[in-house]
């Protein structure tokens, strides 16, 4: 599974204003498109439905913003469904002449020029999925006032394809949510519990309709109380290595140019009893059907059954909906860690077969909590599986988040043929009650009775073999034993006569050291068994990680992850990849 980067994955998390607000925003602004071949490719636009302008200054040059559009290709098939053509997309200024400038960012959009009221970008090839069409840098024109307002609309043609036109707002002026960045303890104890006073300010140049805030917490924090005005969804399916619960509240009134609000009563954020590292996100929106779609992503949400959520003071009333003038500071964010530890329980298995036949083992480990553990702002994988391949076997199959390395732990380049040891990585969290479930294939080359292999969860890093969360190291050690006579365990911390579950190995692993470093030795066997590495088997994979911002801020930059940028990566990729296939 390909995961987001660490940036990525905050941003998106944090807001998904990134790329899932532009395709909702594609989706609500394009027009239906024509019926057409089944073999004739249908394009859709995608960008935001608005974008506020700060009004012209009357001293010095006025400040820019970025309208960004896209393209996506609905197909599937990665390998054959990219359309292989020339194609031009046009797009009409002359909606907005006297509202806006419109320049063109070069270095984003090198196929496009303008001349006159309209831009025309050339290009070829458009790939499976959504890839940047052009970005532009808008400003307020001279003499604009604030609430001018015009359209920027975008066409397509390609020979064979066809394009669902699609068009853009561009208005002077508008609401400018900030949210104030909340002074939180960090260093918490389960059932900790703090008041989160949101409080935000309307620094823009107009009011704002009604408010939406996003309220997103990692799985170790809770909020107790389940507002009537807010819905809820827990465990997002788009992020599930994340464990994230969002709530999104509509808060009504107008919420005044340069006033500040907070909430009528305080939040209340616990640090429950699965709490280790965890991260809050509290983020304010001028409230719309637009955003609130973008802010689901397609996730199900329920709505609370308590009482309402309110802002004060909120003096005016209906005030004219607008864009956000600066969508970057909407957003803030608090890291917590909290005492806590975490039971990591290897188990093994007991399986037995006649020379020449196969075998199939299920190893790995279970967290037995109390808390999960995830590093969502580094991405770092969590802990390691470490398997030794009992004496006499060999692998036939292995998972494909395994790699092979060689009996004292080192790189091994040569994935595909069997290897004496395979080093499991996890994802960058596991879940109070989750774990890693492995299933190896064993192909018995010479039956010998009660030969053992170890299975031992570690730290990453094979120098420092220890869990720093981890209390009882006794049971991170099980054994796989083949052709067993009564012996040997089948789950986690075994010794000979021991619970599985507790008990210490017969002889303690010892550490090895790191594959790009300097070898050590590999975990020893209960002592009436042998341990050994062997030949045979097939296929490579490995294992790898992402997760949230592991620098700096993670907000949404329309949100950190994902923000907006969610496709910013993707789009360089992809702009480079076209150019390159255009002249090849």
């Amino acid at each position: 599974m390909t995961r987001s980067t660490p940036r990525t994955a905050l941003h998106r998390a944090a807001g998904s204003l990134a790329a899932a607000g532009l395709l909702a925003a594609a989706s609500l602004a394009g027009a239906a498109a024509p019926a057409q071949a089944a073999d004739t490719p249908v394009f859709t636009f995608g960008g935001p439905a608005e974008t506020a302008l700060h009004p012209y200054p009357e001293s010095g040059k006025p400040k820019s913003s970025k309208v960004g559009i896209t393209l996506y290709n609905p197909s599937e098939d990665e390998e054959n469904g990219g359309f292989d053509g020339d194609f031009t997309l046009t797009f009409d200024l002359s909606g907005v002449a006297g509202v806006a400038d419109v320049k063109i960012d070069g270095e984003a959009s090198p196929d496009c020029r303008i001349t006159g009221t309209k831009a025309v970008c050339e290009d070829w090839g458009i790939r499976p999925g959504s890839q940047s069409a052009a970005d532009f840098v808008v400003t307020a024109a001279k003499g604009s006032e604030n609430g001018d307002t015009g359209t920027i609309k975008v066409t397509g043609q390609a020979e064979g394809a066809t394009f669902t036109p699609f068009a853009t707002r561009l208005t002077v002026g508008g609401p400018d949510l900030v949210m104030e960045r909340l002074p939180f303890k960090t260093e918490l104890t389960p059932g900790a519990k703090q008041q989160a006073p949101i409080t935000f300010a309307n620094r823009g140049t107009r009011d704002a309709d009604g408010v939406l805030l996003t309220l997103r917490y990692s799985r170790g924090l809770d909020i107790p109380q389940r507002y009537s005005n807010c819905e809820y969804t827990v465990d997002d399916p788009g992020l599930p290595e994340f464990g994230w619960t969002t709530a999104l509240c509509s808060v009504e009134g107008a919420f005044e140019a340069g006033a500040t609000y907070t909430l009528a009563t305080p939040l209340t954020l616990e640090a429950t009893e699965r709490a280790y590292y965890d991260t809050f996100l509290y983020g304010i929106h001028e409230n719309s059907a637009a955003q609130r779609t973008a802010q689901r992503a397609g996730a199900p949400f329920e709505r609370g059954t308590g009482g309402v959520l309110k802002a004060v003071p909120a003096k005016k009333g209906a005030a004219a909906r607008s864009a956000d003038l600066d969508p970057y500071d909407n957003q803030q964010e608090a890291d917590f860690r909290t005492e806590n530890t975490a039971d990591f329980v290897a188990y093994g298995d007991q399986v037995a077969g006649t020379e020449g036949s196969f075998v199939t083992a299920d190893l790995g480990f279970r967290n037995e909590g109390p808390a999960w553990i995830g590093h969502i702002r580094s991405g770092e994988d969590v802990a390691t599986v470490d398997f030794t391949v009992p004496q006499g076997a060999s692998v036939a199959t292995k998972p494909e988040s395994c790699r092979a390395v060689t009996a004292d732990g080192q790189y091994r380049e040569n994935q595909n043929t069997p290897a004496p040891r395979y080093f499991c990585n996890t994802s960058m969290t596991v879940r109070d009650g989750g774990g890693l479930d492995l299933r190896f294939e064993l192909r018995v080359d010479k039956a010998m009775v009660g030969a053992s292999g170890a299975v031992t969860v570690r730290n990453t890093f094979l120098k420092n073999p220890k869990l720093p969360f981890d209390p009882k190291p006794a049971n991170n050690t099980a054994y796989l034993i083949l052709n067993g006579e009564g012996g040997g365990s089948d789950s986690g911390g075994a010794t000979e006569g021991g619970d599985g579950g507790s008990g210490e190995p017969s002889t303690p692993p010892t550490s090895a050291p790191d594959p790009e470093e300097s070898p050590s030795g590999t975990p020893s066997p209960p002592e009436s068994s042998t341990s050994g590495g062997s030949s045979a088997g097939t296929a490579g994979g490995s294992g790898g990680g992402g997760g949230l911002a592991s620098t700096g801020s993670v907000a949404l930059i329309a949100s950190g992850t994902a923000a907006a940028a969610l496709a910013a990566g993707l789009v360089l990729f992809t702009a480079a990849r076209r150019r390159a296939a255009r002249h090849s």
